[in-house]
């Protein structure tokens, strides 16, 4: 018990000596130049907000679930391990069976073309 009170007294006794040191350093006082943004010597030109296609945004939505689906797939060669490793093996099956329906889906809709 000795042990933990010498810890918890060097942690508090570092803790505040590391707190009071950090009000005493000397703070940098920002001026216009080094709030202005630095484009590699350049006056900026443009917007930091570029817009970008709603295609882009629905493939990487389309990316998340399909790369969900094989996380979730990931475990599957330790299901002989179950009691019935069958029905595991049949449940991989109809996951992945609805993933590669919603991939046909996204590909006859068009979901899938970048061009438009």
């Amino acid at each position: 018990m000795n042990l933990l009170t010498a810890v918890i007294f060097i942690t508090i006794t570092l803790s505040i000596i590391l707190a009071l040191v950090s009000f005493w350093l000397p703070q940098m006082t920002p001026d216009h130049e080094k709030l202005s943004p630095y484009e590699c010597g350049f006056d900026p030109l443009g917007t930091a907000r570029l817009p970008f296609s709603l295609r882009f945004f629905l493939v990487a939505i389309l990316f998340l679930l399909f790369d969900l689906e094989i996380a979730l797939l990931l475990p599957l060669p330790w299901g002989d391990q179950l009691t019935s490793p069958v029905l595991t093996f049949l449940l991989a099956s109809i996951v992945l069976f609805i993933v590669t329906l919603g991939l046909i889906y996204e590909w006859v809709q068009g979901g899938l073309e970048w061009a438009e």
